[in-house]
């Protein structure tokens, strides 16, 4: 039996995107007081794109609120209007609503520093990471979901896992139109100072609706649909996928593996030694390890690495930390040739290419119908018709049928910015026009 307690008086956050944002449950108000979720407020929500766009400098906390919102106003209008009568009539069981609002509170939890940069660096799972913060018996996050139920944790990281048993709590936080991203788009607009990723989150609340398998958007509000997922497509292309947030988050990843080629090799001695980092490089993590990182440790590190004896740290600390992000140019499958040779010019030039150079793909499929057939076959976006039939989305929406299954993107290739000098006042003229005779309009010849 669930132990449900209620706050004396509710409690509200101020927020920019969704005005209040408010906590009823005494276990949500716990959970947001726990050092693991508070570490959240010390993790930028956009990594890199700051150095882009520098309003973007909210937090993963206020993003995880947001979602616990956006969650919280479904169950609510579910209570409201389609409260289950029976086992089978596919509508929603209230009982169900703290697991979800739990889940939408903790589901980035588990997201390390720089958000999905550090992935990308150190192979880790910011979902399965979740899981073990939830799970482990060390976490306060723990500790405070078994007082609801001894395996209430378990159930909360099988709603991220997407293993939890109904539909309907999986795809308010994980699907093609969910609570995560509906939050994550209206907040990075508002922070980044772009239109893009506006749409009518209002009318997407009120057309919205439970169904057997899930969750499912009435035909009267398909356009605010529509709207949502171009939305979503302009910020992949505009603020995600920006080629200058893109080269800050390479040079992010070289400085790092440049720290660990050194820390290998014993020159790591000292005041610079990164002694919460070392689990890392060593890759023997433990969940205390993995909480104690977050956005201002690294900048710690960075800030000491600067007197770092070796050049190459020194430079990329600089390049990181004083804004200098590489350069990029486009290219297409089929150039690695030349792109060989233009690694060879960077190295004359005086450019260690292991650390100078690097390739970086950014593609997003902004909707996709359901493939059962697919690795990971995504739920598809069902608009329910008057008599209660459902249709999947791009079926009966010529702009979604547009979108639908067409991935975008780009190739780049990125390099320091003195490659593209003027060779008449360099010491490597050679080396720099002949670098810059592969270039024509930002892409490859």
């Amino acid at each position: 039996m669930l132990q449900v307690a209620f706050l004396p008086r509710e409690k509200v956050f101020r927020d920019p995107v969704h005005n209040y944002i408010h906590v009823r449950h005494r276990v949500i108000l716990d959970l947001i007081n726990t050092p693991e979720f508070q570490r959240l407020r010390r993790i930028k929500q956009l990594g890199t794109t700051s150095f882009t766009f520098h309003g973007a400098e909210h937090s993963r906390f206020s993003h995880c609120l947001g979602v616990y919102e956006i969650t919280r106003k479904i169950c609510e209008t579910f209570a409201r209007n389609y409260p289950t009568q029976n086992a089978h009539d596919g509508l929603w069981d209230n009982s169900e609503c703290l697991v979800a609002l739990c889940a939408a509170l903790l589901h980035d939890i588990g997201h390390g520093p720089y958000s999905h940069t550090f992935e990308h660096i150190f192979n880790t799972d910011h979902e399965q990471w979740t899981q073990k913060i939830i799970t482990s018996p060390q976490t306060k996050v723990n500790q405070i979901l078994r007082q609801v139920e001894p395996q209430f944790p378990e159930k909360v990281a099988a709603v991220i896992a997407k293993t939890y048993p109904n539909e309907q709590v999986v795809q308010m936080i994980s699907s093609q139109i969910d609570a995560d991203r509906m939050d994550y788009l209206l907040r990075d607009a508002y922070y980044t100072g772009t239109q893009y990723g506006t749409f009518d989150l209002t009318r997407i609340m009120r057309v919205i609706h439970p169904y057997r398998s899930g969750l499912a958007f009435e035909i009267g509000g398909m356009h605010a649909v529509e709207d949502y997922l171009v939305s979503r497509f302009q910020m992949y292309q505009q603020i995600y996928f920006h080629p200058v947030s893109r080269g800050m988050e390479v040079v992010l990843t070289k400085l790092l593996h440049r720290a660990k080629y050194l820390y290998e090799k014993g020159e790591m001695a000292g005041f610079e030694m990164p002694s919460l980092l070392i689990p890392f490089f060593e890759n023997y993590i433990n969940v205390s390890d993995y909480l104690r990182l977050d956005d201002d440790v690294l900048n710690t590190y960075f800030n000491l690495w600067r007197d770092h004896p070796d050049s190459i740290l020194q430079n990329l600390v600089h390049r990181f930390l004083d804004r200098h992000p590489f350069k990029s140019v486009t290219f297409v499958p089929g150039q690695e040739d030349q792109l060989q040779e233009m690694r060879h010019l960077v190295q004359a030039a005086g450019f260690d290419p292991e650390f100078y150079t690097a390739i970086n793909n950014s593609f997003d499929l902004p909707y996709d119908s359901y493939k059962p057939s697919a690795q990971e076959p995504k739920t598809q976006i069902e608009i329910m018709q008057p008599d209660g039939s459902l249709q999947e989305l791009s079926t009966i929406s010529p702009i979604v049928q547009a979108l639908a299954g067409r991935v975008s993107g780009d190739h780049r290739f990125y390099f320091p910015k003195e490659m593209l000098a003027d060779p008449t006042h360099s010491q490597t003229a050679s080396c720099l026009s002949a670098f810059q005779a592969h270039i024509k309009n930002n892409a490859l010849q």
